[in-house]
């Protein structure tokens, strides 16, 4: 197969074949029901298929449409189970794997990039890749100095087809709604689409991979693989062991679960006030619960790879997410709204009830309201129900309500974890999270983090990223479908 399909017109007709091939799909449907079986039974084969079709697409292609496939994967737990159970595991499986490139391709980019004798800067190399996702893949080998560590190697060709395939799947946005029934898609491909520079970029990856490893070199809960080498197209960090958070997921025990839960919230609301950068890209491919043998739960850690894609937050996060919370909780609908209005949530041209406002947003802050609160698909799809059912009070709240471009991205890490802590279904103690990590969540008399360490100076970061194969710096690691497991 080739490294990459770059034709932007054999790219184009791969992904006219999602919609159309739903269509023929369903006219095959009602074939089968005038022939005299079951809806259910036809509905389960018509999404099973659609669910393979889109599985492959997605997964040969690469570039922006299996990007677009990871998102999805993240969200699946919001859809009703009847219509995410086929889709689960083909979306799933985009997360962890998918068609590599050929060895030859791999040896030609280390070559350019590393110089004719790149073998020679590595004690082993494995050609078959450990994992493929986006715009690149992982190989597993030995640095010269016996560290192990994964190497990432961008596609060819991934920038243009990352464009590519997110403005062709943009204009089919409204055709591929019944894939993914409930789905507002089309500002999900324009985020991604916003972000696709930045995740081409191994350079800034590895900034940001290395002011996390550093800071938390010695946590006793998140742990960051180390950045060896980085160049343009290649990117060398510490092999991390681990078991991916996929398999958690489909398999693990209770204890696993809710500890994995709860780290991944420590991590979204501590990352930002730790290192001023917020992880983008939460989806479970990037995540690993890393143990050692025999030792009690509340010692696992949580492997965080794949820096591609951050949110900038020198200050944290912003305060006027904690206090809205805060005040929400309190009840204080009148002070809710009007920060809303200041912030540019409601716009100056809309006028609305604030008692309506905090009736919307209080079932979303649930698990924020007790002291543990157990995440669950069906909370996740309740939610998702009250908000995208247009018959809905909140639908029709919602709809007035405007999304400032500085909390775009904030937003969207922000559902994508709870999606996957649904997924999980963790038990968390989210509060003490917010508690500890959250600006302007808990009053000012009692300053949040008040006896955490100062925010980090990042500004010699990528000065010290080691940029020569000879120089064998200590810090970050991965790739947004990273390795394989413990």
């Amino acid at each position: 197969m080739s490294d990459l399909p770059r034709k932007a017109v054999t790219r184009t007709a791969k992904l006219a074949a999602l919609p159309l091939g739903f269509a023929g799909r369903a006219t095959w449907g009602l074939g089968k029901r005038i022939g005299g079986r079951s809806a259910e039974i036809v509905g389960r084969e018509l999404q099973q298929r659609t669910a393979e079709q889109l599985f492959k697409v997605l997964g040969e292609l690469k570039g922006g449409a299996m990007k677009f496939g990871q998102a999805l994967s993240v969200f699946e737990s919001a859809l009703p189970e009847e219509i995410a159970g086929p889709y689960r595991a083909a979306l799933t499986k985009l997360q962890e794997a998918a068609p590599p490139m050929p060895t030859s391709t791999v040896h030609t980019v280390l070559a350019e990039r590393l110089g004719e004798d790149w073998r020679e800067l590595f004690e082993e190399f494995e050609d078959k890749p450990a994992a493929a996702a986006s715009i690149g893949q992982v190989h597993r080998a030995v640095w010269h100095d016996g560290r192990e560590v994964a190497v990432k190697v961008q596609y060819p060709g991934a920038g243009q087809a990352l464009l590519s395939d997110l403005s062709q799947l943009s204009r089919f946005a409204r055709l591929l709604g019944p894939l993914i029934p409930g789905m507002d898609i089309k500002p999900l491909i324009t985020e991604l689409r916003d972000r696709v520079s930045e995740e081409l970029d191994y350079g800034l990856e590895a900034e940001a991979q290395q002011a996390h490893a550093e800071e938390f070199a010695d946590d006793s809960d998140v742990i960051v693989p180390a950045v060896v080498h980085q160049c343009e197209q290649v990117l060398v960090t510490e092999w991390l062991e681990g078991v991916p958070l996929s398999e958690v997921i489909a398999d693990g025990t209770d204890e696993q679960r809710d500890r994995a839960g709860q780290l991944l919230a420590r991590f979204l609301f501590s990352g930002p006030a730790r290192t001023g950068l917020l992880h983008a890209d939460p989806h479970p491919g990037n995540f690993r619960l890393v143990a050692s043998p025999g030792s009690p739960a509340e010692e696992w850690r949580l492997g965080v790879l794949d820096f591609g894609t951050v949110d900038r937050l020198p200050d944290g996060l912003p305060p006027t997410i904690g206090t809205s919370l805060r005040m929400t909780l309190d009840g204080e609908a009148d002070a809710v709204y009007q920060q809303l209005c200041d912030e540019g949530f409601v716009k100056e041209s809309i006028d609305l009830d604030p008692d309506a406002v905090l009736d919307y947003l209080l079932p979303i802050i649930e698990p924020a309201q007790v002291d543990a609160f157990t995440f669950t698909r069906g909370w996740m799809r309740q939610q998702a129900t009250r908000i995208g059912d247009p018959r809905s009070p909140a639908y029709q709240l919602a709809k007035r309500l405007n999304l400032p471009p500085a909390y775009l991205l904030i937003h969207r890490v922000t559902l994508s974890t709870i999606g996957v802590l649904c997924q999980l279904g963790a038990t968390v103690r989210l509060r003490d999270e917010l508690e500890a990590w959250m600006p302007g969540f808990v009053p000012e008399e009692e300053p949040a983090g008040a006896d955490l360490p100062d925010l980090p100076d990042l500004s010699g970061v990528a000065a010290s990223v080691p940029a020569d194969p000879a120089e064998t710096g200590v810090d970050a690691r991965e790739e947004t479908v990273e390795e394989s497991t413990a």
